[in-house]
């Protein structure tokens, strides 16, 4: 299992590589990589993603290490970025490692959940105008945490 919380940029197709390779004994294999997508208003410059250091990278390690305990996953990846990103830029990564598909698939979404409603990171769009808002919580993110 790895947990990155990192302000750098990942290479996507390096880190999927380097996990399929050690996720031994494994079936299947999946991974998930999000992306800054623009404001609905178009406007947005960037998105400042903040947090504590410690507790975030605590936390990120609980939900993985029950990832793999509650689907049997030989591996688990997250890597999660903070800082500031601009649209486009891949914000975070998600694989997991299981012998079958279903297991793979199932803790993939479910640690994908986990970081858009429950991780500790604080998200600001700020505007091309200079303004900044703070990201509210949505109700579909919570409804699709409960699933699990």
């Amino acid at each position: 299992m790895r947990v990155a919380v990192q302000e750098a940029p990942f290479d996507f197709g390096a880190e999927a590589e380097t996990f399929a390779r050690g996720a031994g004994g494994a079936g299947a294999v999946v991974t998930f990589t999000g992306v800054v997508r623009e404001a609905d208003s178009g406007a947005m410059a960037c998105m400042e993603i903040e947090h504590y250091p410690g507790m975030t990278q605590k936390a990120l390690e609980q939900i993985a290490t029950e990832a793999i305990s509650r689907w049997d996953l030989t591996d688990a990846l997250v890597i999660h970025r903070y800082g500031r990103l601009a649209p486009g830029a891949q914000i975070m990564m998600v694989a997991t490692a299981a012998r079958h598909r279903v297991a793979a698939f199932d803790a993939a979404e479910y640690l994908m959940d986990y970081l858009k409603s429950r991780a500790p990171f604080w998200k600001k769009e700020i505007l091309r105008d200079g303004s900044a808002d703070w990201v509210a919580a949505k109700d579909a993110d919570e409804d699709a945490l409960r699933r699990w």
